[in-house]
């Protein structure tokens, strides 16, 4: 995909992360964070930084995933966060400048089309982050430009939505509220686009990465304090505010549709907080 003249590859992506829908992720990085903890443990156990490494977290987000990787790399290591996100950045470096040593930097930058001038980096990790490219070989090659030969790329990202009720819960309540979503290309950038294993290795293969793999995990994501506030979380993260959006759906809409999610999160909890079922791919790759 190529952009308009003088237009940024990603600028919708950028615009969707610094402003509105964004803006949820700064409200609720707290939150969010705790939702993906194990998403982040899958990705740090496949990616294993170890103590004197560089390491660069691409769509850091808030920055949970580039501060546990400090801690695994030490004073000696190095570990730069980036997002396309400035206000999620902001967010990042508040959180490290509270942090006494190991603190990772942060850089508002398109990893699609950043060029970074210093020594290059032992891995590079992202947590659900590489699924919003505008053109994925461009910014998996321009990833995989910036780690030294053997240096290791390991990222995680949704599998298709049937397997994941964070999606196909909420969404199926939001089209049988409102109406149907209009068709759209399930390879664009988005939450699934990356649900294909056999399509994402040959992307990373084109992209130079020849023998990266793909391994699926079954896992949780976790709301300790209950199914009432995982149902409120999808209020806002998740398919249903872009439903309500393109169907110009009412606060009665939307109320409805909460309702349903709340009743139907209800089976994943045990009273010890709501543990609900996630599919994750988890690619790894190595820098020729």
């Amino acid at each position: 995909m190529t952009s308009h003249a003088g237009t940024p590859p990603n600028a919708a992506q950028e615009t969707f992360w610094s402003t509105g829908p964004g803006q949820h992720w700064v409200r609720l990085h707290r939150e969010l964070d705790t939702l993906h903890e194990n998403l982040s443990r899958l990705v740090l156990d496949a990616g294993r930084p170890g103590p004197g490494e560089r390491v660069i977290d691409i769509g850091c987000g808030a920055g949970a995933l580039a501060i546990a990787a400090g801690q695994h790399v030490g004073t000696k290591g190095y570990v730069l966060g980036l997002d396309i996100s400035a206000p999620l950045i902001g967010v990042g470096r508040d959180k490290a400048a509270a942090l006494d040593i190991c603190a990772p930097d942060f850089l508002v930058a398109d990893a699609q089309t950043w060029a970074h001038d210093g020594a290059p980096f032992d891995l590079c990790v992202s947590r659900n982050g590489l699924m919003f490219f505008a053109d994925p070989v461009a910014g998996f090659r321009n990833i995989l430009s910036h780690l030294r030969p053997g240096g290791r790329l390991v990222f995680a990202a949704w599998a298709e939505a049937a397997h994941n009720p964070w999606f196909s819960l909420a969404m199926r309540f939001a089209t049988e509220r409102l109406g149907p979503a209009a068709p759209g290309d399930p390879h664009g950038p988005g939450p699934t686009a990356f649900a294909d294993t056999a399509r994402v290795l040959a992307l990373l293969e084109a992209a130079g990465a020849p023998g990266a793999t793909a391994e699926v995990h079954d896992t949780t994501l976790e709301v300790p304090e209950g199914f009432e506030a995982a149902a409120e979380l999808t209020q806002f993260v998740g398919p249903i505010s872009r439903h309500l959006r393109d169907k110009d759906g009412t606060e009665a809409d939307r109320a409805a549709i909460h309702a349903q999610v709340k009743e139907a999160f209800r089976d994943f909890d045990d009273g010890n907080g709501c543990h609900i079922p996630a599919r994750i791919n988890l690619f790894t790759a190595t820098h020729p």
